[in-house]
């Protein structure tokens, strides 16, 4: 029988040592070496494979298939190609992200900062999928009261009916309509109707009688569990086999042959592993919340972020009501994609038109504005820049952005200095993007310069005027990509002038396009030489 032994594991990436070090040689992280003690005793893994839950091999070790048995691996070809059905989460922005909605038997990791929202998203989720669905919300943070006393305030666990009326001379009342679709109504509006008063001859209102119709009463079929242990959690997969079931949140998850402590490599390691195959096996979908570090990286190994399908990260500004939910990985869909929500009183509500929440007034006529098309995966977002330029207070000038990367915003003045002659070495130049959007592709170098040359001058920019462009160290206006996708978004919201990098030819979009390969033919072509007046119109 196998001795345990001890480990020194590294908590940010996960490399093993025999011994202790200060430094891990595989990160360089400092200080980041936990011990580990391997205990002889299967891991979870081992214990709930596939053929001890079948009922073989009763020790939960893993066969060795021998020369001669049948191979279990088949031809490519013979996989059938038809479409995996997804199921919708009721929520738009969160099925964009996902790739069209939830596919059976995945695992989504959902990480973010204390308090952003991320188990307030997951129960509304849960909420909404329970009308149809069964559901499995496992709470290891907090005790079921606490969860009910947040459910009351997000309106979670609320009665639905529908009520459904025979048709003109069919015996049988048609199809109830589906509750699902019910409860998303009943969520965005709480009135309920008004009787209709009907007035008869003699002049007396009456109120009509209701026609033969069907009420169903459609109840929630929501699970609690607030529990940590590991094979609780497993036992109540298998018994009671959700189509969806929520972690909350897999840190606090804890196997008890392991001495380490919760939170651990060995523990999250070890959890997520077991959950992973009960829920490929059962086809449940698993939707774990992750605890993310001073870095903003999820907490643990980065294995985790390995053995899951899909990793959401949960980001937004504590003093700013939006959220934005976006993809970092995506086996079923697009990277990079994202979904804007909004907090309010009673939880999270999304945002179908993102771009009216990143573009500022547009009537407010301010020197040093301009404003820009972001790609965020597939969906093209304008977004406003601001910049304000000033004579530095101290001896060297100063550098500050919000929302923009802080390399591309040094690359562009120095580009401004060299290319066309605009004194700002010595000059404080402060960046941020309306909303606290973060702009970080390339196609917004050129709005990020015309606003800062528009700050220099004290000149306003037309705000009908939207600029795409990648500015190079030679001062070139390089093309960029999707450009079509970002014209249409801007003609959609009204704009009427488009500065484009010349070469790239768009569709007629009812835009009037002025092609540029300089950033001085693009200054010239925003920047008015006099400053306007209130009185100007553009």
């Amino acid at each position: 029988m196998a001795k345990s032994r001890t480990l020194y594991v590294c908590h940010e990436c996960g490399a093993e040592f025999p011994q202790y070090f200060g430094r891990c040689s595989a990160c360089h992280a400092w200080n980041s070496l936990e011990e580990q003690i391997e205990q002889p005793a299967p891991t979870p893994s081992q214990r709930f494979s596939w053929s001890h839950l079948q009922g073989e091999n009763p020790d939960g070790l893993a066969e060795v298939t021998k020369p001669g048995q049948p191979r279990a691996s088949f031809l490519l070809s013979q996989i059938s190609d038809q479409s995996q059905s997804r199921m919708p989460s009721g929520y738009g922005e969160l099925d964009r992200v996902l790739g069209g909605g939830i596919v059976p038997g995945s695992l989504v990791l959902i990480g973010g900062e204390p308090g952003i929202g991320k188990s307030t998203l997951l129960l509304q989720v849960a909420n909404l999928l329970s009308y149809r669905n069964r559901v499995l919300y496992v709470s290891a943070e907090e005790s079921g009261q606490q969860v009910k006393l947040r459910s009351q305030r997000l309106g979670v666990g609320e009665e639905i009916e529908t009520e459904t009326k025979p048709e003109n001379g069919s015996q049988h009342p048609p199809t109830p309509t589906d509750p699902f679709t019910e409860q998303l109504k009943n969520r965005q509006s709480k009135q309920p109707d008004e009787p209709r008063h009907v007035s008869t001859e003699n002049g007396e209102n009456t109120t009509p009688k209701p026609e033969s119709s069907t009420i169903s009463h459609h109840e929630q079929d929501l699970y609690l569990l607030p529990e940590t242990d590991l094979e609780v959690i497993l036992r109540e997969l298998e018994s009671l086999k959700p189509q969806l079931a929520v972690i909350d949140s897999i840190q606090t998850v804890f196997f008890s042959s392991l001495t380490s402590a919760p939170g651990s490599v060995a523990q999250v390691r070890e959890c997520t592993s077991a959950l992973m195959q009960v829920a490929k096996r059962e086809n449940i979908t698993l939707l774990i919340v992750g605890h993310v570090t001073k870095d903003g990286g999820i907490a643990g190994p980065r294995v985790l972020e390995h053995l899951v399908d899909t990793v959401l990260y949960f980001e937004g500004d504590r003093f700013a009501s939006h959220r934005l939910l976006r993809s970092m990985k995506n086996r079923f869909g697009a990277t990079h994609e994202i979904g804007v929500f909004e907090m309010v009183a009673h939880g999270l509500k999304e945002v179908s038109n993102p771009s009216e929440l990143f573009l500022g007034n547009r009537d407010d006529f301010s020197p040093g504005t301009s404003t820009v098309v972001a790609l965020e995966g597939t969906r093209p977002i304008v977004v406003e820049i601001q910049a304000l330029v000033s004579p530095a207070s101290y001896g060297s000038a100063r550098r500050a952005t919000t929302g923009v990367d802080s390399s591309r915003l040094l690359q562009i003045l120095a580009v401004l200095e060299k290319r066309v002659g605009i004194p700002l070495s010595k000059l404080d130049a402060y960046v941020a993007s309306v909303g606290g959007l973060k702009v970080e592709e390339p196609a917004a170098d050129l709005g990020i310069a015309i606003a800062i040359v528009a700050s220099f001058r004290d000149r306003v920019v037309d705000p009908r005027t939207i600029l795409i462009g990648e500015i190079g160290l030679g001062g070139q206006v390089r093309p960029v990509s999707q450009l079509e996708l970002r014209l249409r978004e801007a003609a959609k919201l009204g704009f009427k002038r488009a500065i484009i990098p010349k070469g790239q030819s768009p569709a007629d979009l009812g835009l009037q396009i002025i092609p540029v390969s300089k950033v001085i033919d693009a200054i010239i072509a925003s920047i008015p030489a006099q400053p306007p007046t209130m009185n100007d119109e553009f």
